[in-house]
């Protein structure tokens, strides 16, 4: 296995958006964690992660400022072995202080009760599996619009010359009550929402994605609640002027879509 390069004095690592799945993925060697692991490969290593998962929703917002966060099982009905997964990634006290201070204009509650939730752990267990990095969470206020989460992820950006990856984890397209479990073949209206939505972030137009609800009604039925959709904003409003958006996993089964992103 490869191993990530040393972060670069004065460079600026990526952000990401990872479409996570299901939660077994963090047990799997299939197409979307090897490209997880492939684009965790291909950047400078993070001296630290700072996440933003679909899984810690809060009125509010909060940073997770835990030195040794849990490893949060936030499911039922899965095997024993994913409940017996443990992610022991140091946390970062510190880093989670410079976040609460470095959003202004809203408050950000420093708490130790939260940890790792499996938006987080899934997907890192695979980008980084010594787990050796130091990951913070911060919460999501989806009661929020997406312009909102637009300006705290600008105001976050600074970080990434610092050698943090801001890492949002989610799905573009996400609507389980539609979910066929006979059959995985993508459905039309979320082959159709993945495409329009990937058309906008290729062309970075954060402004159309912060609004999605004006997207249409395939969009509609994409995101039937915000909290899969808003962690892309968090990778799409780190970028800067100029950077290139990549995307990688690009497939959709049944009503769900593995897209990820990789700004700079």
């Amino acid at each position: 296995m490869a191993t990530p390069r040393s972060y670069p004095a004065g460079g600026t690592l990526p952000a990401l958006f990872i479409g996570h799945g299901s939660p077994m993925n963090a047990l799997e060697d299939n197409a979307y964690t090897r490209g997880w692991r492939d684009v965790a490969q291909a950047m400078p290593r993070p001296k630290a992660i700072l996440c933003v998962s679909a899984h810690w929703e809060t009125r509010g917002v909060a940073v997770c400022d835990s030195a040794q966060p849990e490893t949060i099982h936030d499911f039922y009905g899965f095997p024993q072995a994913l409940f017996d997964v443990r992610y022991p990634a140091p946390g970062d006290p510190a880093l989670a202080r410079r976040v609460a201070e470095a959003v202004t204009g809203i408050p950000v509650q420093r708490t130790s009760q939260w940890g790792l939730d499996h938006g987080a752990w899934s997907v890192l267990r695979i980008m980084y599996p010594q787990a050796d990095i130091p990951v913070v969470q911060l919460s999501l206020d989806t009661a929020q619009p997406g312009d909102f989460h637009l300006r705290v992820a600008r105001q976050l950006a600074p970080l990434r010359d610092e050698g943090v990856l801001i890492l949002g984890s989610g799905n573009i397209v996400h609507n389980l009550r539609l979910w066929n479990f006979r059959d995985p073949a993508p459905i039309a209206w979320a082959i159709r929402a993945n495409d329009r939505l990937r058309e906008r972030i290729v062309a970075g137009d954060s402004a159309a994605l912060a609004d999605w609800h004006e997207l249409g009604a395939d969009v509609a039925l994409a995101v039937p609640t915000p909290e899969h959709y808003l962690p892309l904003l968090y990778a799409l409003g780190a970028r800067r002027d100029g950077e290139q958006i990549h995307i990688f996993n690009d497939a959709v089964t049944s009503s769900l879509a593995m897209t990820c992103v990789r700004v700079g």
